[in-house]
């Protein structure tokens, strides 16, 4: 218990260090530049292929695989690499050094992305190359799943349940008149009927 013995014999020095860690604290709060979006140098580069008519077995073979060693052998830095192949579709997911030009990498992965069209299946077009960053993350994703296409679906079900029967009580109540008005010495003969109209 140093440190109590500490404050009881110099209290005026923690009030100092008190205060100070105070000032301190407000003066930094005051002038910190704050973001909602900071920008953040996150080293990842996507790069999409598309060709359609092949399975992923043969994206796999005869796009993605090229890609990867193209890319592995002429793009500096990289730390790893992440490929899926779907039908049609080629993703190589290209991650970089911390630290690494994404401006240089980018340029490098282009270029290498032109210069090995030639070995790809013929017709293919250049990839869709994406640089990968935070502050394009959406704050909120809205989706619709099954249980809200239902509700949804079961909203409106009622809605036309509802305006049915009110069409239904319109037109008994048309029937009603017009057989008040036959019994009144009306001058309809042909009888009267309302059909129900839906939107």
């Amino acid at each position: 218990m140093w440190i109590v013995r500490l404050a009881l014999r110099r209290p005026y020095t923690f009030v100092v260090v008190a205060l100070l860690i105070a000032v301190l604290g407000i003066v930094s709060i005051l002038t910190m530049q704050t973001d909602i979006f900071p920008s953040i140098n996150i080293p990842v580069i996507t790069v999409i292929w598309s060709y359609g008519g092949l399975s992923p077995t043969e994206m796999q073979d005869r796009v993605t695989t090229v890609v990867e060693r193209a890319m592995t052998s002429t793009v500096n830095n990289i730390e790893h690499m992440e490929s899926q192949s779907v039908r049609g579709t080629s993703v190589v997911k290209i991650y970089f050094q911390p630290g690494a030009d994404v401006n240089a990498a980018e340029a490098e992965v282009t270029a290498q992305s032109q210069s090995i069209l030639k070995q790809l299946p013929p017709g293919i077009l250049p990839p869709l190359i994406i640089r990968y960053n935070a502050a394009d993350v959406p704050v909120i994703q809205l989706s619709m799943g099954l249980v809200t296409y239902l509700v949804v679906i079961d909203a409106e079900r009622t809605l036309l349940t509802n305006q049915l029967t009110l069409s239904q009580d319109i037109n008994q109540q048309m029937a009603a008149s017009v057989h008040v008005i036959k019994a009144l010495g009306g001058g309809w003969d042909a009888d009267a009927s309302v059909m129900p109209q839906h939107s």
